[in-house]
């Protein structure tokens, strides 16, 4: 399995940002996909999961009416697509899948290297 993102950088607060993950090594509608990330000092938390196969998708309090996840299924790619972006999104955001169609740390079976998200003026 190979979890690879991209799109991360130096955005401006207010700013926009979109995350891509592109997915090799499993049937991608089977699993749960999606990022969490890791701010300074802070545990690793869920930030937006999506099951492409059921439809269902979950989004962290902290990403509700700002953060939006999409699939290219034919891609085996997942999107982050993230606005109104704060000096608290800042940090470094992974990549992951899940069988057990849930997004929570314990259920996560992979992760990618993560990319870096930079919020500043």
């Amino acid at each position: 399995v190979l979890l690879v993102e991209s799109g991360g950088g130096l955005v401006q607060p207010g700013g926009s940002l979109t995350l891509s993950c592109e997915a090799s090594g499993f049937r991608f509608i089977e699993y749960v996909v999606g990022f969490f990330r890791q701010l300074p000092g802070k545990n690793r938390e869920g930030v937006s999961c999506i099951s492409t196969g059921y439809g269902a998708s979950y989004y962290a309090d902290s990403a509700k009416g700002r953060f939006a996840s999409s699939t290219a299924n034919a891609r085996n790619t997942v999107y982050l697509h993230m606005t109104n972006l704060t000096p608290g999104d800042a940090g470094v955001y992974f990549c992951v899948t899940a069988r057990a169609q849930r997004c929570s740390t314990g259920d996560i079976d992979y992760w990618g290297r993560g990319t870096l998200v930079t919020v500043s003026s």
